[in-house]
């Protein structure tokens, strides 16, 4: 259960940075973590913390709720 919501968690992150036109690295300095850090995420292989979900939604001006849908 936990693999299948961190899947749709990475691919809602995905598809947000992508509409929003940001490169995962772009993405990363952004929210001051590492390039493989998001990349990780966004594979669905690194669960990110509250914080990290926060800070994505925040740079990418949606409401967190919108990288949780479906979960």
């Amino acid at each position: 259960m936990k693999d299948s919501r961190n899947k749709i968690l990475a691919s809602n992150i995905k598809a947000e940075r992508n509409r929003k036109g940001y490169t995962q690295s772009e993405l990363a300095e952004l929210i001051n973590v590492s390039d493989s850090t998001i990349s990780l995420i966004e594979r669905g292989k690194q669960t990110p913390s509250i914080f990290i979900v926060y800070e994505i939604a925040k740079v990418l001006g949606i409401e967190i709720n919108e990288l949780l849908k479906g979960i």
